[in-house]
């Protein structure tokens, strides 16, 4: 009895101990992780394209390089016509921070936003004493802001790696799932790591593809009514706003607080009908559009969600984040399809389990 709980305990402590290195591993690579994970992503949204023009190629490094040049081209275009209206505004609101910042500092800004809304005087002059007590508030908080900004300019190197290891993903992809199932020397393993690499799959294709195709419906949102409405650095704005629908929660936060923002502090009379959409549009986006280019990819519970992307972010900073609810979306493929194999092991074989549907056994 004795040598077997000193077996038993032995055992314990080994999976502990190899858990606790997986996971420092995990955290002290995090940076290289993490270039792997977006190749990974960036290859799930241009295989189907692949795919198509490999049956027509029958070559798969040809089908990638032609799909990698209609990228080249279509980028190209579209910064060639939009890009140089996007540098020019940025970069007159660049030359224009310094006097609103001094706005700020005067509370000229209070005074000129309460006379526009008809507020007497003693209210304005009470929200210009508030404002200049806090403006080293406001100040830190821009300054964390660009430091977070200065953090993503930093991995702009991942633009240039991404695409190439996307390209041996999208080359190689069935022998590296092919090398992971020989690890499996049982039918019940294989069937288990078989169907988490193909709920994975399902998972990561169809999610990839609906935030591209979120970002792009709030670029064009964006960009057609703040156009419409004749809000300074429209198309910047716009594209600012799309590029941060890319990131979870944080994401369309951020981008309501810089639109509304830059909106004030320009002195745009109509800030609070641009609020105003904003708000509808985050509605219109979060349960109408959203649920339905999703579908049932994450059936995420919001409190994982929120968790996934405070933790991504003091992990990983800003793509920490955007990485969140991918990643606690496996973690979920990973314990439900261990779930259903612990079930064949204690009961015998259950129906095919999907990640979008929940395990039953067969009656």
């Amino acid at each position: 009895m004795t040598a077997l709980i000193d077996s038993r305990a032995t055992r314990i402590i080994f999976t502990v101990l190899l858990f606790a290195m997986g996971l420092a591993f995990l955290y002290f690579a995090r940076r290289t992780l993490i270039a792997f994970l977006f190749a990974v992503f960036f290859a799930y949204l241009v295989d189907p394209g692949v795919s198509r023009i490999e049956r027509w190629t029958k070559s798969r490094g040809g089908a990638i390089a032609i799909i990698y040049l209609l990228i080249v081209l279509g980028l190209g275009t579209l910064f060639f016509f939009i890009g140089p209206r996007i540098g020019h505004e940025a970069q007159k609101l660049t030359d224009s921070l310094p006097s609103l910042v001094e706005r700020i500092n005067s509370g000229q800004i209070v005074q000129d936003i309460g006379v526009e809304h008809g507020l007497n005087k003693t209210t304005r002059d009470q929200l210009e004493l508030f404002l200049k007590a806090h403006t080293g508030d406001l100040l830190k908080v821009a300054q964390h802001a660009g430091i977070r900004l200065a953090e993503v300019a930093q991995e702009s190197w991942l633009l240039i790696l991404i695409p190439i290891l996307a390209a041996f993903f999208l080359k190689d992809a069935r022998n590296f799932s092919g090398v992971a199932l020989s690890f499996m020397h049982s039918k019940a393993q294989r069937e288990f790591l078989q169907g988490v690499i193909s709920d994975m799959n399902l998972m990561l294709a169809q999610f990839i593809r609906a935030q591209l195709t979120l970002a792009a419906l709030s670029w064009v949102a964006y960009g057609s009514f703040l156009g419409l409405m004749k809000v300074p650095y429209a198309l910047m704005l716009a594209s600012a706003g799309g590029i941060l629908e890319f990131i979870p929660v944080v994401g369309p936060l951020v981008a309501t607080v810089l639109i509304t923002g830059v909106a004030l502090l320009t002195g745009y009379p109509h800030w609070v009908v641009v609020l105003i959409f904003l708000l509808a549009w985050r509605l219109i986006q979060d349960y109408v559009v959203s649920p339905r280019v999703m579908g049932k990819t994450m059936e995420l519970h919001p409190l994982a969600a929120i968790f996934g992307v405070l933790a991504g972010g003091e992990i990983a900073g800003v793509l920490g984040v955007y990485l969140s609810i991918p990643v606690m979306a496996s973690l979920r493929i990973v314990w439900r399809r261990w779930r259903m194999y612990a079930e064949k092991k204690r009961f015998g074989p259950l129906n095919e389990y999907s990640f979008l549907t929940e395990t039953t056994p067969r009656p």
